[in-house]
């Protein structure tokens, strides 16, 4: 998430700074929002959108990217929002600002607690203090009724714009919850500033019977100190991290298992050393990708196919064929999976297994995608059947993957055999087919 201040008393008592954060990516499933404090935000919302239809409207709308850069200032959200249609909307959600009475009131409690302080600067909401500071007559968090929509398609009540800008707004929270307090009046240097005063203030005057212990009954005093509770809430401006390490160009060596003390019954340990090799291959691809800003999450594998994944590797031949056991393939069907892994992974590997069958709408997709594909005359006789289709007299099948790309396969003997990584064009994988080499 990166954002930069605009106007001129940005973060200032008054509050009257805006923040704007470039547009976010699209979102590709899972929950939209990961903290406490922003699914509370988006409960308020839910429950103030008289139709709850548009809420969910919004969230595709959020889903798919469809919101510009998000203006933050106190007391209002901005952004444009793309709708449905294309139509550019601008999307505004007003926000009650506290009054400067309120903000002494929470400033207090959050100074007067070393836990609320680090879990600021930290980036979080402690659940604590907002209970505390309701307790006190300041609502932090909205709630019915408090998230107030304006947008330009004119809509009375929350439309999907407004409310694809709130779940935004979510994710923005997620990363940098100052970014509620903005809108409630003040920005982060105006926050800090104020709770290191109060902190700076309560270290200082600090009666005697708080002092050291002995102090107070007239035993001899300890060393004069600071709390680490202090120190930390005045700690300023952090150390600048390190720099980053650069990998080393391949993984360690595991170590040998071959001793002359007789492994326990079933303890293997060249399958050992195997599987800790293949560990350490992955812990360094993972670094490296890291290091260099490509990692991303992906998804666990199931047993099945990690058995392939490890058979791509070149075990021996003795823990392949334990490999083709634990997933119920032949030898010459793991052979066939681990080419399908090679070529594309888990989505190869569900190709090869027949995972999916295409319902009638991906049938047309994928019937217009062949039509288009050659010129009149030039396109190959091709058989359906399921998501595969197969030209026999070439030798040569077309299966369809759920995402829509082309999977090319050759037969060889009496099977079909992965025989390249797919393509978005039916053709340039049909030619992959017919020139990849027969083993």
């Amino acid at each position: 998430m990166s954002g930069y201040w605009t106007g001129g008393g940005a973060g200032s008592g008054g509050g009257d700074g805006e923040l704007t954060f470039a547009a976010l990516p699209p979102v590709r499933g899972g929950a939209f929002t990961r903290t406490w404090w922003g699914r509370a935000w988006l409960k308020a919302l839910e429950d103030t959108a008289l139709d709850g239809q548009q809420v969910k409207e919004g969230r595709r709308h959020a889903r798919a990217g469809a919101v510009g850069a998000v203006s933050v200032r106190p007391g209002r959200i901005t952004a444009v929002v793309q709708g449905r249609d294309g139509t550019a909307h601008r999307s505004d959600v007003l926000v009650r600002v506290l009054a400067d009475e309120e903000w002494d009131r929470l400033l207090d409690l959050a100074a007067g607690s070393a836990g609320h302080i680090a879990a600021l600067l930290d980036h979080e909401v402690p659940p604590h203090l907002v209970e505390d500071a309701a307790a006190v007559g300041v609502e932090l968090l909205p709630g019915i009724g408090d998230l107030e929509p304006e947008c330009g398609c004119e809509a009375w009540d929350h439309c999907p714009h407004t409310t694809a800008l709130c779940h935004q707004v979510a994710r923005l929270l997620d990363e940098d919850p100052f970014v509620l307090l903005l809108m409630r009046g003040r920005g982060q240097r105006a926050v800090v500033d104020a709770l290191q005063a109060r902190s700076a203030a309560r270290a200082a005057g600090l009666a005697p019977a708080e002092g050291p212990a002995g102090a107070a009954d007239g035993g001899e005093a300890g060393p004069a100190g600071v709390s680490a509770a202090e120190a930390y809430a005045l700690c300023g401006i952090l150390p600048p991290l390190p720099a980053v390490p650069v990998p080393v160009a391949e993984p360690g060596e595991p170590p040998s298992l071959d001793t002359e003390t007789d492994p326990d019954p079933g303890v293997e340990p060249a399958a050992l050393e195997f599987l800790a090799a293949d560990a350490a291959a992955r812990a360094h691809r993972l670094l490296v990708e890291l290091l260099a800003g490509r990692a991303g999450e992906a998804a666990e594998p199931s047993v099945g196919q990690d058995a392939v994944r490890l058979a791509a590797g070149g075990p021996p031949s003795w823990v392949a064929a334990r490999l083709a056991a634990r997933t119920g393939r032949s030898r010459a069907g793991l052979d066939a999976a681990v080419r399908a892994w090679r070529w594309g992974g888990a989505p190869a590997l569900a190709v090869l297994d027949g995972e999916w069958v295409p319902d009638g709408e991906a049938l047309a997709r994928a019937g217009t995608r062949l039509a288009a594909a050659w010129d009149e005359g030039e396109a190959p006789k091709l058989a359906r059947s399921g998501a595969c289709w197969t030209a026999g007299d070439a030798g040569v099948q077309l299966r369809l993957g759920e995402d829509g790309r082309w999977w090319p396969y050759r037969r060889v003997g009496d099977e079909w055999r992965p025989a390249g990584p797919a393509d978005r064009d039916p053709a340039a994988a049909f030619t992959a087919a017919e020139t990849a080499e027969a083993g």
